[in-house]
């Protein structure tokens, strides 16, 4: 019914118009006198004008959208250039331009600032600018842009739509952490040496009798000259340090805490040199394996872009469906914000075979834990579970406090 108004009014306004340039024409006629010709003649160039408009087609405005770049953290600003050109020097009095954004940038400050009222005249190329603050996390796209137009008295009015998307990717914020590994795994995990012995010879941890097979230059000539006999040096064998993120996407205020620390965390493993894989379910289940490397934390980075909290399951029930985690020997993070006594029971039967389940409790800036939180941490120590809470704005300080071992 909309649809079937919008041509109606348009001829009913130009029909208005043509009344009016009637009635001023015949006014001044039958009337005469300077006054009222002065009325018919003052208004024919807004008449004509109006006219002339009605004629105009907006199609002959080229609109290009230029952004600087496409990817971006969540928090940056964003600022985009609108060049308009036209190949007539038809005076326009306005154009209302709006930028239609996609609907996770439509909140009321950057929508305003997508609309620009803009005063051509006779210019054939004009730009503006016009920014985005505070970029939220996820992939957004610029659809079309909504062109109107219109004479002084709103006679006639045109609007046209320009197709022209593009698209832009937010990463999630993160902090620069400095990961230190709360346990030590020796030739265990997907990064384990294949070699019978496999030692890390920046290290001596002792000394020992000489085998067949070591090197010269392991020999320890001080032992060796104290016992009579040939002492070799002991070394740490090489360690290997995988590690396995699942992140909680049940619906939480804290939803974008969790991930901009899941970020930060996956960042400093692989950034350690060790080999990381995270497990996320939302609308999909979504896995990724353990590997190392900038492309692992380029699709790491790129999946938590877009991540919602739309899981249908706690963190529990994941910790209960997913069988890798009995098949796997790595270090297991969970990241949550929701502590629960089925979550610390589930994490605490993980450990019993994987050794201890680390989890990290997210909370809002100078949040305090609840007495009932509290309760819940007691209870994982009992069940040797390691319950670490990060509060936002000091994910820096997470790994503070571990002890190498």
């Amino acid at each position: 019914m909309k649809k079937l108004w919008i041509p109606f009014k348009k001829v009913w306004r130009f029909v208005i118009l043509l009344f009016l340039i009637v009635l001023t024409f015949s006014y001044a006629m039958f009337q005469g006198g300077f006054v009222s010709w002065f009325l018919f003649y003052s208004f024919l160039p807004f008449a004509l004008y109006c006219i002339s408009l009605a004629f105009y087609s907006l199609n002959e405005l080229e609109i290009t959208r230029e952004i600087p770049k496409t990817d971006y953290n969540a928090g940056e600003s964003l600022k985009v250039s609108i060049n308009v050109k036209r190949n007539s020097n038809f005076p326009i009095f306005y154009l209302l331009i709006e930028d239609q954004l996609d609907e996770t940038l439509k909140f009321s400050q950057q929508k305003k600032k997508a609309k620009t009222l803009v005063l051509p005249g006779f210019k054939k190329e004009f730009s503006y600018e016009y920014i985005i603050d505070d970029l939220p996390r996820g992939e957004h796209l610029f659809h079309s842009f909504i062109v109107r137009t219109g004479d002084l008295l709103g006679l006639v009015e045109k609007e046209k739509v320009h197709q022209i998307e593009s698209k832009i990717i937010v990463y999630p914020a993160y902090t620069e952490l400095l990961y230190r590994p709360f346990e030590t795994h020796f030739d265990q995990g997907m990064t384990a040496s294949r070699e019978r012995v496999q030692r890390d010879t920046t290290l001596a941890i002792g000394v020992r009798d000489y085998q067949p097979g070591d090197r010269f230059s392991w020999i320890n000539w001080k032992a060796t000259a104290r016992r009579n006999e040939i002492m070799t040096k002991e070394f740490e064998q090489r360690q290997s340090h995988d590690v396995f993120v699942v992140m909680d996407c049940v619906p939480d205020k804290h939803f974008e805490a969790i991930v901009s620390f899941t970020a930060s965390l996956l960042r400093a493993v692989l950034k350690k040199g060790a080999q990381i894989g995270l497990l996320t379910i939302s609308r999909e289940r979504a896995s990724f394996p353990i590997r190392g490397g900038e492309n692992q934390l380029q699709q790491l980075f790129y999946h938590l872009a877009k991540i919602e909290a739309k899981s249908p399951s706690s963190i529990e029930k994941v910790l209960e469906t997913e069988g890798m985690f009995v098949q796997q020997t790595v270090s297991f993070l969970l990241v949550t914000a929701q502590l629960t006594k089925p979550l610390i029971e589930k994490a605490g039967f993980l450990g019993q075979r994987k050794g201890k389940i680390t989890l990290f409790l997210i909370k809002g800036e100078k949040e305090a834990p609840t007495q009932n939180e509290r309760s819940l941490i007691a209870l994982a120590n009992a069940r040797n579970v390691r319950v670490l809470m990060v509060h936002e704005g000091e994910f820096a300080s997470a790994f503070s406090e571990v002890n190498l071992r």
